[in-house]
């Protein structure tokens, strides 16, 4: 019986032990992919520059306020398996809360290492493109190092680097920072203060823009928190600095910044999603490690019981202190044995070869055990057209209100 016992403790060890690895390699990548298809990934993001130069901008240069409002919305018809794909919008809005420019995106990733799969479609501005780099999110389980960060602006990718780690608002967050150099960047299809893109190439001017980009980064779910971004453009000619034909336009000159009651919406997500996905990924699969552990002791426990038993001399197991006599044997030959005239005669001698000869021990032979190594929201922010852009009359006023708590 605790032989049997023994290899059932025995199966479930295994199995525990089997399952943990399954648990976190298999079942991971899927739950976290159907997570970020799933309507729960959308998401609004309001950032804004104040004291900034904007063209066209009615308070005037270095005086405007400029609103930037980007949305993320999953796409799950375009989506495959672990490859997850966004439609975005970046939408620039004046002083007044007109929109003044954007720029719809859509992205194709992994959904655990963030590598863009440059399918389904992906485009800047409706034009195509092939991302490269990570971009708008971290891996999961972000590490203290550089990586690879597309700029949707210049169309390219270039290090973005691991400065430090920090607590911000009761959250332990690692900050990211990324120069981009004074670079010719494509002109956007929406230019602000009435500009024509298509009257503005015809000048042969181009666009240049620099940028210092900061972001915070909770490294668990590899979500950004809150970003800080110095950004400038510039309308140039080929020489703008020639004075017999000079040319600059300041198109935009501001420090960008995500407004707080739109980063505490996002830190409260991340903090959510951290508990599920350490659940998931770390908890469960070590408990079942230690489950598995236990369970293995208590086979060999069960194991090392069983091969103490004492036998009796015909190899059965003893039942009991008084299990001499044995069930098999007739009760009067016992009585005779303890009646006095049985006492009296003699034994008859037994033969050499009629005694009995102990059994060997029994040796047990363990099993091999295989080695296992809102509606608020939408009138503030809507969600890109089915085309991936969004009209402007979709942005009457710049937005004010926090963002739903619900």
């Amino acid at each position: 019986m605790r032989r049997r016992s023994s290899l059932v403790l025995l199966a479930l060890a295994v199995f525990c032990v089997a399952l943990a690895p399954l648990l976190r390699e298999y079942a991971f990548p899927r739950l976290v992919a159907k997570a970020l298809k799933s309507d729960k990934a959308y998401k609004v993001m309001v950032l804004e520059a104040q004291n900034a130069t904007l063209f066209g901008d009615p308070k005037g240069e270095g005086k405007a306020t400029a609103t930037i409002i980007q949305t993320v919305r999953p796409n799950p018809d375009e989506s495959d398996g672990q490859t997850v794909v966004w439609d975005m919008n970046l939408a620039m809005l004046d002083s007044e809360g007109k929109v003044v420019t954007q720029i719809p995106e859509r992205y194709a990733f992994d959904a655990v290492s963030q590598t863009p799969q440059n399918c389904c479609g992906e485009h800047i501005d409706s034009k195509p493109v092939a991302h490269t780099g990570i971009a708008y999110k971290w891996p999961f389980f972000t590490e203290k190092r550089g990586y690879n960060y597309y700029d949707a602006q210049a169309q390219t990718a270039a290090t973005i680097d691991y400065k430090r780690t920090e607590n911000f608002n009761g959250l332990e967050v690692y900050l990211f920072e990324q120069t981009v150099p004074w670079s010719k960047v494509p002109i956007p299809s929406q230019l602000p203060g009435g500009l024509n893109p298509k009257d503005v190439e015809a000048t042969g001017m181009e666009r240049w823009y620099t940028t210092v980009r900061k972001f915070w980064v909770e490294p668990v779910t590899g979500a950004p928190v809150y970003a800080e971004e110095i950004h400038k453009e510039e309308m140039r000619t080929p020489n703008p600095d020639d004075p017999a034909n000079p040319g600059r336009i300041v198109v935009f000159d501001g420090h960008v910044k995500m407004k707080a009651e739109w980063s505490n919406k996002l830190i409260a997500d991340a903090k959510e999603q951290r508990s599920q996905m350490l659940l998931i990924h770390d908890r469960i699969p070590l408990g079942l490690v230690v489950v598995g552990v236990l369970l293995l002791l208590a086979s060999l426990l069960l194991q090392y019981l069983g091969n103490r038993e004492p036998k009796t001399p015909s190899g059965k197991r003893r039942r009991g202190p008084d299990a001499a006599g044995g069930p098999g044997e007739p009760a009067a030959a016992a009585g005779a044995a303890g009646s006095p005239a049985a006492a009296a005669q003699p034994a008859p001698p037994v033969p050499v070869a009629a005694a009995p000869v102990p059994a060997a021990t029994e040796t047990a032979v363990l099993p091999r055990i295989p080695v296992s190594g809102s509606a608020e929201i939408v009138a503030e922010a809507p969600v890109p057209a089915s085309n991936g852009k969004t009209p402007a009359t979709a942005y009457p006023e710049r937005p004010s209100a926090p963002p739903p708590t619900g």
